[in-house]
C-alpha cells in the first residue's frame, strides 16, 4: 500500500482544514481530523495515489522519519477509533502483504493492548512480507493474538464461520496502491466479509475501490466506516465512492505540517 500523502487536488469534501478564524500557527486544532461524507459542498483537498507514495518518501527523506514510526501511529489510531466506536466482542483484522496488512497488524496489537478480542486473517505467506509488515508481523507473532494464515489453503467455510463471530470486520487487505479487480482468493474473501453481520471498518479505503476514480471492483469491501490517513481521497467522493466508504474519519499520523504545506505549494 502506497498512501499518506501529498500532491493534493481540489474541489473535493474532506481533508484537513484550518479551524475558522484561526491562524495556522495560533491553533492547536489546525489540523481537523474528523472527516464525514455528510458534507458534500464543503472544498478541501484531498490526497491522490501518487501523493501517498510522496509523502511517505519526504517524511522519510527530508525530515528523517522512520516508516515504523508512521505505521505505528497509523495502526493505533485506527484501533483508538474502534474503541471510540465501541467493541463489543471480536475484532477480526483481514490482511494482504503490503503496508496496509502492515497497518492492520498494528491495530490487532493496540486492541490486544486494551483489553479487547483481536484475531487476524492473513491472505499471504509471512515469508513474503517485507519492510515495516514484517517487522509488525514478527512482533505481533509474540503478542499471542491469534492468527490465520490463508496463503495456499484458503477455506471459505472457515472464514465464513470466523467472521459470523465478529463484532468487527477490519479490511487491511489492500491500500491505495491497488488498480483493478482484486485477485483470487481475496475477491472471494472481500464477498464473504459484506455478506457477515458484523460492523465494518477500511483501512485507509475499501479494498477494491479506486482511491483516484472512486470506481468499484465487482467485489469491493463495503464499510460502514474508512479510517484514512492524513487526507481523504478523491475517489471517495466520486463514483461508487460515496456509497461504499460510510462515515470517514481522517487519522492524523504525525506528518510535519510544514511538509503538508511544501507538497500543496508544490501541486
Amino acid at each position: 500500500m502506497e498512501r499518506r500523502g501529498a500532491i493534493f487536488s481540489t474541489g473535493v469534501p474532506h481533508w484537513v482544514g484550518m479551524v475558522s478564524g484561526s491562524h495556522p500557527q495560533e491553533s492547536e486544532n489546525y489540523f481537523i481530523r474528523l472527516a464525514r461524507s455528510d458534507q458534500p459542498t464543503m472544498k478541501h483537498h484531498t490526497l491522490n495515489r501518487h501523493a501517498s507514495r510522496e509523502v511517505d518518501r519526504r517524511a522519510i527523506e527530508s525530515y528523517g522519519m522512520s516508516g515504523i514510526v508512521l505505521m505505528e501511529n497509523a495502526g493505533r489510531g485506527v484501533a483508538d477509533r474502534l474503541v471510540e466506536l465501541g467493541v463489543d466482542g471480536l475484532v477480526c483484522i483481514v490482511c494482504g502483504k503490503g503496508d496496509n496488512a502492515g497497518d492492520g497488524f498494528v491495530v490487532a496489537r493496540h486492541l490486544d493492548n486494551h483489553g479487547y478480542c483481536a484475531s487476524v486473517v492473513l491472505f499471504a505467506d509471512p515469508a513474503l512480507l517485507s519492510g515495516d509488515a514484517a517487522t509488525n508481523y514478527t512482533i505481533l507473532r509474540h503478542t499471542g493474538v491469534p492468527i490465520r494464515v490463508c496463503a495456499d489453503d484458503f477455506e471459505p467455510s472457515s472464514l465464513r464461520d470466523t467472521l459470523s463471530h465478529a463484532d468487527w470486520i477490519v479490511d487491511a487487505l489492500l491500500g491505495t496502491g491497488a488498480r483493478g479487480e482484486p485477485r483470487p482468493p481475496l475477491d472471494e474473501a472481500i464477498s464473504l466479509m459484506n455478506e457477515a453481520e458484523a460492523r465494518k471498518l477500511a483501512v485507509d479505503l475499501p479494498s477494491g475501490l479506486d482511491c483516484d476514480t472512486g470506481t468499484a471492483a465487482p467485489c469491493t469491501f463495503l464499510a460502514d466506516h474508512t479510517c484514512t490517513f492524513v487526507a481523504s481521497k478523491p475517489g471517495f467522493y466520486q463514483a461508487d465512492g460515496p456509497r461504499l466508504t460510510g462515515q470517514i474519519q481522517v487519522i492524523d499520523i504525525g506528518i510535519p505540517r510544514r511538509l503538508v504545506a511544501d507538497l500543496m505549494a508544490d501541486g
